[in-house]
């Protein structure tokens, strides 16, 4: 853990395909957590989350760390880290014990936890995450969330399961540990951005998190509280750059800036009288275009993103059962049109989800580019926190009481 004064701090590494940012957050028990610094750089070591080049992705990581802690005023010592790519599965598993003292404890949850992650898995993957959905206990009390203390003879746990590659995993803590740091724990994308920015109610209901980066598109499915799918698609905010370099014959770098400051996802919203200027190639002078032409190549790049997700939800089963709609993030959810897109699109209520639940830099809290590291602060911070207190005998309240705070840091 690392420390400044009397209070814990978080730090989120956010490595993600086009740039790595690091997230500083100060914390005391029973209060929000306050982001104190950040720092970013330019990533060229990594393609669809995967890292592809240690050298250059250990150089991203030191620099935005050191810039996270110049701002912050403190030595950072350990991160948690983010992970993503088409390499990461997931599987629903259940998972049965007997209870031991014909009363459920926290033992016993670790117990049937474990029998749920007992599955076959490929050699060259691993568990990162085994999230329970929900208990049955003594196969007719149904969609319990937390059974401790309650009386039974068989506890079952249907688990939602997420693998990801050995050795993605290992070459991103190398990085890391190449930078003198440690890894507190790998977390996956769209399991952090969606504690960043989805409320309860849209949990419950049923919600699907689209997290938009440069790389991949990572997809999260909740259902009663619950995430119940997870899934990754390998285009995004990348495609959509390359696509307007290649239309308009513009630098990479042009067509990047290009599209952050004129671009828009609805051709409709682009006026036919207006028009920007575009940089050449090698010597041949900056020529002018429509601006609408612009917005029709964009368009059709997010349709097929779009119609991506909705295949993957109709695969999944859960394409009718979202009843909360859709939540965009990440950097390429913030442009001009991308809500009124998906909502014409998916026939689904759309909204962009912002950072909530942390206090501070405005620049963080606000804006959906940061959802993922703000996650990981949130995460973190309920890794850190003591979950299960001892449970006292005698008065039923405090049982309970103490169960749904456990509950509460949990989830």
């Amino acid at each position: 853990m690392n420390r400044k004064g009397d209070k814990a701090l978080i730090v989120g590494l956010d490595i993600g395909t086009s740039k790595v940012t690091a997230l500083v957050g100060e914390y005391a028990p029973g209060e929000p957590i306050e982001v104190i610094g950040i720092g970013s750089h330019e990533s060229r070591g990594l393609r669809r989350g995967v890292v592809v080049d240690i050298d250059s992705t250990v150089q991203s990581i030191q620099r935005a760390v050191e810039e996270a802690e110049l701002m912050a005023g403190c030595e950072v010592s350990s991160v948690y880290a983010s992970i993503s790519g088409n390499h990461v599965q997931c599987k629903n598993s259940p998972g049965i014990v007997p209870i031991r003292d014909g009363e459920v404890t926290y033992g016993d949850l670790d117990r049937v936890l474990e029998a749920a992650k007992a599955v076959a898995i490929p050699a060259d993957q691993r568990i990162l995450h085994a999230i329970p959905r929900e208990y049955v206990l003594d196969d007719s009390q149904e969609g319990i969330r937390n059974p401790v203390g309650m009386t039974g003879v068989r506890l079952e746990v249907h688990a939602h399961l997420v693998t990801c590659a050995q050795s993605a995993a290992q070459n991103i803590t190398k990085c890391v540990q190449r930078c003198g740091l440690e890894v507190d724990e790998l977390v996956l994308s769209s399991l952090a951005s969606s504690t960043a920015v989805l409320t309860g109610d849209e949990k419950e209901l049923g919600v699907v998190l689209v997290d938009m980066g440069a790389g991949t598109t990572d997809i999260a499915v909740f259902m009663q509280g619950a995430i119940c799918h997870t899934a990754n698609l390998p285009v995004a905010g990348d495609k959509v750059t390359e696509d307007i370099a290649h239309m308009l014959r513009t630098p990479t770098p042009h067509a990047e800036d290009i599209k952050v400051k004129y671009a828009c996802a609805l051709a409709q919203l682009a006026r036919a009288e207006e028009s920007i200027q575009v940089e050449s190639v090698g010597d041949r002078p900056p020529r002018r275009m429509p601006r609408h032409a612009l917005a029709q190549a964009v368009q059709a790049r997010y349709e097929e993103i779009f119609e991506m997700v909705q295949a993957e939800l109709r695969r999944s089963g859960f394409e009718q059962r979202v009843r909360a709609g859709m939540v965009l993030t990440g950097g390429a959810s913030k442009m001009e049109g991308v809500v009124e897109l998906a909502e014409e699109m998916l026939q689904m209520p759309v909204r962009i989800g912002i950072p909530q639940h942390v206090t501070g830099l405005g620049e963080v809290v606000g804006n959906p580019v940061h959802a993922t590291g703000v996650g990981l602060l949130l995460m973190g911070a309920q890794m850190e926190s003591p979950k299960r207190p001892s449970l006292p005998t005698g008065k039923v309240g405090g049982i309970v009481g103490k169960a749904v705070k456990w509950f509460r840091g949990s989830f």
